[in-house]
């Protein structure tokens, strides 16, 4: 482990003069508080959990993941008893709160991904906890709304999102409530499927993903207390990743798209499908600088300090370095 003084790596959360809140691990470091956490998944298991152009191993498993499901199982078993002596104090009924867990990070950078090997991951503990997804893309405002107010070009910013819906979700599922609906979103259409719903009843943990899970509020200008979605979270993790990596990562999943899901008469990006290969790569990175790229310098790396846990990737898409915050 590289604790304080020792500099961080590059990018990752610092803490100027006054230190860093954070402890910082090279991949060899972390890998070794795996201790004897077993491996429950497999090859064939993890290629069904990756997303488009987001290549993950079984050594990537074992020398990040593995030790982030043994922190992980330690942290939710300290909340847990720490919510029944809580209520014991209290006298209170036999509540049950699901632990909350943040994957924020930018377009492009694996997220998915990494929601989806940590929900498979705790959902094989010998205990065999429930444990949901929801991706915060459902409660983003529909296309026909956010075109009435200018802002399919701000798709992905704070303000594309339905704040308050989501704010709702997450105080009810926090509340230990039963059956709390999500909506939820097409990458196919790149819109809300009106009528889809899914549903979170009461699971152990919550892995919720998204863009701006970890952006503050702004203040209500009647006074109002307002919460941060972050402050349903009981641990968070933000992807990292140089600008470079991130552009370069979006065009190759944007190119590769061309071939398959846009393909689709349903795909909102169909019209790309046919396009010349130079033109295409110019579209995607346009896309990319105009729009991913600007609300990743004003809204989404500006939280990154604020994450329980960085994990920070190289060219290879394998994270080389992490960042723990002290307790």
């Amino acid at each position: 482990m590289l604790d304080v003084p020792a500099p961080a790596p590059d990018g990752l959360p610092e803490g100027g003069l006054v230190g860093s809140p954070y402890h910082h691990f090279t991949r060899e470091a972390w890998a070794e508080l795996r201790a004897d956490t077993p491996l429950t998944l497999t090859v064939d298991d993890l290629r069904k959990l990756r997303a488009t152009n987001d290549p993950i191993s079984i050594d990537e498993v074992v020398a990040i993941y593995l030790p982030l499901s043994r922190l992980l199982a330690l942290y939710v078993a300290a909340t847990q008893g720490l919510f029944k002596a809580t209520q014991r104090f209290l006298g209170a009924g036999d509540g049950k709160v699901p632990y909350i867990i943040g994957v924020a990070g930018s377009v492009a950078v694996g997220k998915s991904t990494t929601a989806r090997v940590l929900k498979a991951l705790m959902s094989r503990w010998p205990n065999t906890p429930k444990v949901e997804l929801v991706t915060t893309d459902g409660f983003l405002h529909p296309n026909r709304v956010l075109a009435d107010q200018g802002l399919m070009e701000r798709k992905g910013f704070p303000e594309s999102f339905n704040g308050t819906a989501l704010i709702q979700f997450l105080s009810d599922v926090k509340a230990g409530k039963r059956h709390v609906a999500a909506p939820v979103y097409s990458h196919l259409t790149y819109d809300v499927l009106p009528d889809a719903r899914v549903e979170v009843d009461r699971p152990d943990i919550l892995i919720v993903e998204g863009l701006n899970v970890l952006i503050p509020n702004r203040p209500a200008r009647d006074g109002r207390d307002i919460p941060f979605v972050s402050d349903f979270f009981d641990f968070s993790v933000y992807l990292d990743a140089d600008e470079t990596l991130l552009e370069q990562w979006y065009v190759s999943r944007f190119m590769s798209l061309r071939e398959t899901a846009f393909r689709d008469p349903l795909s909102y990006f169909g019209k790309y499908a046919d396009v010349d290969a130079a033109e295409a790569e110019a579209i995607a990175r346009g896309i990319w600088r105009r729009i991913n790229l600007k609300n990743l310098v004003e809204n989404v790396r500006p939280t990154r300090a604020r994450a329980s846990l960085v994990l920070r990737k190289g060219a290879s898409h394998a994270i080389e370095q992490v960042a723990l915050r002290k307790l």
